[in-house]
């Protein structure tokens, strides 16, 4: 009962910290008239709650830093890697945002204030597994755990390779309205994404090895259906076919959408 009650805390610290976080950005995001800042916020918010987690909970220091490094490592990148894209476009807002403009009208304000909290209870219940490994009393660190560590650096270093092929693809003027189809790119549309997902399939790993780590499952099948399904591959797959057109039809027709894969002959 006792360590329900103080799980329940933590969570609702976690909580409160990313509720206030996101008020003061919605306050920012207002002045620069441009509500695109949410992402970067949201990346870097996981980094925020592992500092709420590593000083409320009382589990293994050594534990404590094997999670929260690289937890850390990629809510920096992320977020870093977001802050850049939304600085290079800046004061043109991202699309997704211009077109909840559109929608709402002349109520945006108030309604983006409400979907910025809406994004700070996400990240609260998307850092359970960070919780549950943290408050773990277990002495040595289990086979699990180092597995868990493990999958997440690989996937780590598999989605900053994607991002850099990525970068250097565009950065050649010949590529000028291409299809990136280089290194990664030639086995799937989107490996940043299925990297980003496996990261999230190692946090799950890691925290089998804590009480109830088990229960942290709906953290990477929500992350696959915000992905699959609605903020990931439908908005930017649309958004290729409107810029490059028939390029990008005959890419989707011979190259994994997610995992990646050998190409198919369907060109």
């Amino acid at each position: 009962g006792d360590l329900m009650l103080e799980g329940c805390l933590m969570m609702g610290a976690a909580l409160g910290t990313a509720c206030m976080m996101m008020g003061g950005v919605y306050g920012l995001a207002r002045r620069w008239v441009n509500y695109g800042v949410v992402d970067v916020a949201w990346s870097w918010g996981f980094t925020l709650m592992i500092l709420v987690f590593a000083l409320m909970a009382e589990g293994t220091p050594g534990r404590k830093l094997l999670i929260a490094l690289p937890v850390s490592a990629w809510s920096f990148r992320l977020g870093w890697y977001l802050c850049m894209r939304v600085k290079k476009e800046h004061p043109r807002e991202d699309g997704r945002y211009l077109a909840l403009r559109k929608e709402w009208g002349p109520d945006t304000g108030r309604r983006m204030f409400w979907f910025y909290q809406l994004q700070a209870g996400l990240l609260a219940c998307l850092s359970l597994p960070f919780l549950l490994i943290m408050r773990n009393p277990a002495p040595g660190i289990a086979p699990i755990e180092w597995m868990g560590a493990g999958v997440i650096l690989l996937s780590l270093l598999g989605e900053s390779l994607a991002d850099r092929q990525l970068k250097q693809f565009k950065a050649k003027p010949d590529n000028q309205g291409k299809v990136c189809s280089v290194g990664l790119w030639a086995y799937s549309r989107h490996p940043n994404y299925f990297f980003e997902w496996m990261v999230w399939i190692g946090f799950w790993i890691f925290c089998l090895g804590s009480p109830y780590g088990w229960t942290s499952l709906y953290c990477p099948l929500l992350m696959l259906w915000f992905l699959l399904k609605v903020t990931g591959i439908p908005a930017t797959e649309e958004q290729a076919l409107r810029s490059k057109g028939e390029a990008y039809a005959r890419y989707q027709r011979t190259t994994s959408p997610f995992i990646p894969w050998f190409k198919s002959d369907h060109s």
